[in-house]
């Protein structure tokens, strides 16, 4: 919803012409001093530009804050019919907002985002709020401009009011009571000016104070409400620091694991063929002694070779077995290893956020002292 309080302001300022023009004798036709109404009227001219400059900067405001709206009830509406999924469109999607600057600034966030893109998901990530912030708002509501116009109105009323009591002085002449008596009404002429260009000077820099705050404070709320509806319902799930490492974690745990079931079945193979072939030896060779009497002593003597050599292999399967055993016990050291690196990671979390605060702290304390500083300083101006 457009914020059109600039309306007001432009209510005003015609009426406040119509009350110098009413004064000065306009509608009356007592019209009395014409340089009067010249000063005044310049004076209305130059506020009048002003005013327009700024209007031009609100509705340039309200097409750019009603985009954000647009949008974040677009957002709303398709995250609530169930597409949980909206980020996979918003990060291809150009110009979704229909506003040159507005469409700049996602378009940069887009391809930053870009770079956090691996095959585990997005392994980081930047807000949106680094791209469509507050000083967005405050370019495109020129506040630069804007914000300087409430003392620029009180300017223009002071320096009215030296002009006029310069026109007045300039016509005020006299030695004696009766020549000080002809020349009052010059006087009176230009403190009018002085008088006139004062009052509608504060008068319009109170009014366009309340409609410039109640214009940028509708902008930064329609802002807010946008960012919170794209951090809550676009922004991609990050896979943090914290998860890698859990997940490397896990998997050096089921590697481990895997070689102590593969060393165990290999162990238990061994041993068993071992006692199989003894077994079937002892066996053949009492047949052959039975059947063939000695003759075959040798091939026993060959076949217990062979179990021999069945033997060694034994071995060597259990050697292999250390080997991984110590393999599994350099996996816990790193899994502990990457626990301990772990923690001091969330301990330095912790004091950059207490530092952040402190740091937090002392920009407020500094905010509060120069503002104390420039409400000081206006009060000596003004004095």
């Amino acid at each position: 919803m457009k914020n059109k309080l600039y309306y007001f302001l432009f209510l005003m300022y015609i009426a406040m012409v119509i009350v110098i023009l009413y004064i000065n004798g306009i509608f009356t036709g007592q019209a009395t001093d014409p340089w009067n109404l010249v000063i005044n009227i310049g004076f209305l001219v130059i506020i009048g530009i002003l005013f327009l400059i700024s209007t031009i900067s609100f509705i340039r405001l309200n097409r750019c804050t009603d985009s954000l709206l647009l949008v974040t009830d677009q957002i709303y509406k398709a995250y609530d019919s169930g597409n949980h999924k909206l980020w996979e469109e918003y990060a291809k999607k150009k110009q979704p907002f229909g506003d040159e600057v507005l469409d700049d600034a996602f378009l940069r966030y887009q391809k930053r985002m870009r770079n956090y893109y691996t095959k585990r998901g997005m392994v980081g990530g930047c807000d949106i709020e680094d791209y469509i912030n507050e000083e967005v708002i405050n370019r495109v509501g020129k506040t630069y401009f804007n914000s300087a116009i409430s003392g620029t109105m009180t300017g223009l009323g002071i320096l009215g009011t030296f002009i006029g009591l310069s026109i007045g002085l300039g016509s005020f002449s006299g030695n004696d009571i009766y020549t000080i008596s002809e020349n009052i009404g010059p006087l009176l002429e230009g403190m009018k000016v002085a008088f006139h260009t004062s009052v509608y000077g504060i008068f319009f820099s109170l009014i366009f104070t309340f409609v410039y705050r109640g214009i940028m404070s509708d902008a930064y709320e329609k802002l807010a409400e946008f960012l919170d509806c794209f951090r809550e319902c676009v922004e991609p799930v990050v896979v943090t620091a914290d998860e890698n490492s859990k997940a490397m974690l896990i998997y050096q745990a089921n590697t481990a694991n895997y070689l102590k079931q593969i060393t165990e079945l290999l162990q238990g193979n061994a041993m068993e063929q071992t006692r199989g072939v003894e077994v079937i030896v002892h066996q053949f060779l009492q047949q052959l002694e039975q059947s063939m009497g000695s003759d075959f002593a040798k091939l026993g003597n060959t076949l217990s070779k062979a179990c021999d050599a069945q033997q060694i292999y034994a071995e060597n399967y259990k050697s292999m077995e250390d080997t991984t055993r110590q393999l599994l016990g350099a996996s816990l050291t790193l899994q502990q290893t990457l626990e301990t690196t772990m923690a001091n990671q969330e301990a330095l979390a912790r004091e950059l956020k207490a530092q952040q605060e402190k740091i937090d702290e002392t920009c407020d304390t500094i905010n509060d002292e120069i503002s104390s500083q420039l409400y000081t300083f206006g009060l000596l101006k003004d004095v």
